[in-house]
């Protein structure tokens, strides 16, 4: 069978030795039953591999299933893979068959093995080595015929000595193992993947395909890429919506290199334009407090007419809740979309409310006023950073170092 056929069909692109390797030795195992495990971090694509050995097994007829153990609650992992009889368990209302049931004469592909609990990984054992299983809640035993593939994103022997995974199983498991590399260990496979997200995203989205210089192709073949193929994909697909300019140089490709320790900042930054993009971030935060001043302003002279309008109803009504109703009253000729927080606007007994409005204006602290409309915007919008920095003017990595700096908790 021809790898570049089989890269070709399930979308695999790269050539790196390693990469060829996994597949072939997935083709060779293909034809027997045997229980494969395979290994590879979080994005490196595992998910391919079973696939291409159910496609070319006998059982290729028969259904693939492929599930995800970290997703599965612990208390309803059981009855998912085995099934349960009505009544077992509170909400059992029907008898319901599991996957190794459903998946019977089939590949079962379970992903993030490592994630079972230990009563799990008995049931699953028994089913490995006899063929045989029992739903939760039944006395009967049942036969299943499912060949079963396993994937991990962390040494599994590790867990065996810490007590939280079979030695047993995973040797049941292991009889063939395939390891997937890290996008770091393929060498110029990164900017083959490049192109081809490139590609896809420029026919998805209507676009010319983005293309990097050779400067930007050496910082991505020089990143470690903790992410793998998925992270490329995902900064491929940023590149590709937020850059006008389709040619991608090493200065712009940076601004989307995350750093590995933190994972948020640039892992490249020249001093100049670390500099430069600060002081863009200064201007665009300083109009935004501006525009709060003017608002004030607006506030403060609306308030001042009413009082001299009609003095004895302000001076009547300067209880919290009769300032508020005041105030409800009147925001709609004001422009204000949303009323003010009592703490903010607030007279006393003996104080005019414009007097009331100057003092609390000169007393906020730039500071105090940046934490205000940081928190007004993560409010507006739900506590999503992404809306919250658009409508302030700054970006979502100006705006989360903020959140850091100010100890704001979002609720």
């Amino acid at each position: 069978m021809d790898i570049q056929e089989i890269k070709q069909r399930f979308s695999i692109i790269g050539n790196a030795p390693g990469l060829n390797r996994a597949i072939e030795v997935a083709l060779q195992v293909s034809p027997t039953d045997l229980s494969v495990l395979i290994s590879g971090e979080s994005g490196v694509g595992k998910e391919s591999f079973p696939q291409i050995i159910h496609h070319y097994s006998p059982r290729k007829h028969g259904k693939y299933i492929a599930i995800n153990c970290g997703a599965i609650p612990e208390g309803t992992i059981d009855s998912e893979l085995f099934g349960h009889e009505k009544g077992s368990f509170t909400g059992a209302l029907n008898d319901r068959k599991g996957y190794f049931e459903v998946t019977d004469g089939g590949t079962l592909f379970l992903d993030e093995i490592g994630e079972l609990p230990v009563s799990t990984q008995v049931r699953l054992l028994r089913v490995l080595e006899t063929g045989e299983f029992m739903r939760v809640g039944s006395s009967q035993v049942q036969k299943t015929n499912v060949r079963v593939i396993a994937a991990t994103n962390f040494d599994l022997t590790h867990a065996i000595k810490e007590g939280k995974f079979r030695e047993d199983l995973y040797y049941r498991l292991n009889t063939v193992p395939i390891k997937v590399l890290p996008l770091r260990e393929r060498g110029t496979d990164v900017l083959l993947l490049f192109r081809k997200f490139a590609n896809d995203f420029a026919e998805r989205y209507k676009m010319p395909s983005i293309r990097l210089n050779e400067e930007a192709q050496k910082i991505f073949l020089g990143y470690r890429w903790p992410g793998n193929v998925r992270q490329l994909k995902n900064i491929t697909e940023q590149i590709s919506i937020i850059e006008t300019e389709r040619d991608i140089t090493a200065e712009k490709l940076v601004h989307y290199i995350p750093n590995e320790e933190s994972g948020l900042l640039p892992a490249l930054y020249h001093k100049e334009a670390d500099v430069r993009a600060i002081e863009n971030e200064r201007t665009m935060m300083l109009n935004a407090l501006i525009g709060l001043k003017k608002e004030l302003d607006e506030l403060k002279e609306k308030f001042s007419q009413i009082v001299k309008i009609n003095p004895v109803a302000v001076h009547a009504d300067e209880t919290d809740d009769g300032f508020m109703q005041l105030y409800q009253n009147e925001k709609s000729s004001i422009g204000q979309d949303e009323p003010l927080s009592q703490g903010y606007l607030k007279p006393n007994a003996s104080a005019h409310i414009q007097d009331t409005i100057e003092f609390v204006e000169e007393s906020l602290s730039i500071e105090e006023k940046e934490m205000e409309l940081i928190l007004k915007a993560l409010d507006r919008h739900s506590g999503k950073r992404k809306l919250a920095a658009e409508e302030l003017g700054i970006s979502e990595r100006t705006l989360y170092r903020k959140i850091k700096e100010y100890n704001i908790t979002q609720k």
